[in-house]
């Protein structure tokens, strides 16, 4: 460790989700002698975030990602309900909501993202209408769900969380619909196969999802909403949930002369333009070796993984970050697994098991590089396509589509 850091030195870290969390754990990991001292506005204790759209509506019990004496026992000051203001890179100190400064030695940023709110008409006097990023959304939605007469709910938004939360508003006996902007669901991050597939999906359990509705206004009348569409379609809601996306939260990074793009921008430490104040998780415009391209990520493994790599820079070590990325998301009875970065692919490869119809895979090809793989139900496929594209392996693509050859390298691969 550097001379410079000694048992008095002081680590900042701005964000208490997974990323923020991670890194106060791992910077003790590492060998961190000095305070941390962990701050976020949310007054909760530091939670699961990927339940919130998919249990936490109908459990009220939020899992925490770390006890309180896990805190206590690794001496990590957890300041919970406060906002930072600032930062001061000259004089090395925050300014928080009270008007105090705190001095560092080292800052993290891990101020993650918030909820895109659409400049709809109406939107500011809508009844019962939220966003889902935190466990005070999911309460105020779980609340007016359960205190709604009719119980119809309208999701703004047709990517993983407004489908996720239609999955499992429904499965508490509401009444949903799903409006989406673009021509499909899931239109930025997968093929239209796997569009078609959760839109049939939705639509045997009940749930309406319609695509090509631009929202134009929200009237109330009588604490009930009316959505407007474009085309004049209109659709009554007792509850509207936001789900179009997000904004990284850089206003602190970017006022205090941080370079941004896309997200706060990182080396391949998580280390900013200032070499004393790192960045991880969803809010970073990093480098993925791998990809060979800077990419931002909304996603528990890569806040995870850069919260280990910043902990063991900061330490004086010198970590590689190199990772694949991957996601899931569970509907009904179905888990969708992803691995891998589709953009760029030319050719789509779809394999269904012939023992189960809602076995299916995915594998997206740039030429004969596998570049991402989506599997739903089917793990053999998601840990195979982790493996071959962190391999760079070439695959026998006509022997990938024939279900009668087994998911095993030795039967795929060229040899």
């Amino acid at each position: 460790m550097s001379d410079i850091l000694t048992k008095e030195s002081i680590c900042v870290v701005i964000g208490a989700s997974h990323a923020g969390v991670n890194l106060a754990f791992s910077l003790r990991k590492e060998g961190w002698e000095g305070s941390i001292l962990l701050f976020d506005k949310d007054p909760e204790i530091p939670y699961h975030r990927p339940p919130l759209s998919k249990t936490y509506l109908s459990n009220e019990e939020v899992n925490v990602l770390k006890s309180a004496e896990s805190y206590q026992k690794e001496n990590i000051n957890l300041n919970l309900g406060v906002l930072v203001r600032s930062i001061n890179r000259t004089d090395k100190t925050i300014m928080l909501s009270d008007g105090t400064n705190q001095a560092y030695d080292k800052l993290v940023l891990a101020t993650g993202a918030r909820p895109i709110i659409p400049p709809i008409s109406g939107i500011e006097t809508a009844t019962h209408l939220y966003p889902l990023r935190t466990a005070e959304d999911v309460g105020h939605i779980r609340n007016a769900f359960h205190t709604s007469k009719n119980k119809r709910v309208v999701i703004l938004g047709g990517g993983y969380i407004g489908l996720e939360t239609a999955a499992s508003i429904k499965k508490l006996g509401g009444t949903v619909t799903v409006l989406e902007r673009e021509t499909r669901i899931l239109a930025r991050v997968t093929a239209p196969e796997m569009s078609d597939f959760f839109m049939n999906l939705h639509a045997e359990n009940g749930v309406e999802v319609l695509t090509d509705k631009n929202v134009t206004a929200i009237n109330g009348t009588n604490g009930v909403n009316m959505v407007i569409c474009t085309d004049e379609s209109q659709f009554e809601a007792d509850i509207i949930v936001i789900g179009v996306g997000i904004r990284v939260n850089s206003e602190l990074a970017n006022s205090a002369g941080l370079v941004i793009e896309n997200g706060i921008l990182v080396d391949e430490t998580a280390c900013t333009n200032d070499k004393d104040i790192f960045a991880i998780g969803d809010c970073t415009f990093h480098y993925n070796p791998h990809y060979n391209r800077h990419v931002r990520l909304e996603s528990v493994q890569n806040a995870v993984d850069q919260a280990k790599v910043a902990a063991a820079a900061i330490c004086d070590k010198h970590p590689v970050y190199n990772t694949i990325p991957w996601f899931w998301s569970d509907q009904y009875d179905a888990k969708l697994q992803m691995v891998g970065l589709s953009e760029g692919y030319n050719e789509t490869l779809i394999r269904k098991e012939e023992s189960e119809s809602t076995k299916i895979s995915i594998w997206y090809f740039k030429d004969d590089i596998l570049l991402a793989v989506d599997a739903i139900n089917n793990p053999k496929a998601f840990v195979l396509g982790t493996k071959f594209i962190k391999d760079g392996s070439k695959i026998d693509k006509s022997k990938l589509v024939d279900v009668s050859v087994p998911l095993k390298p030795d039967e795929l691969l060229f040899l």
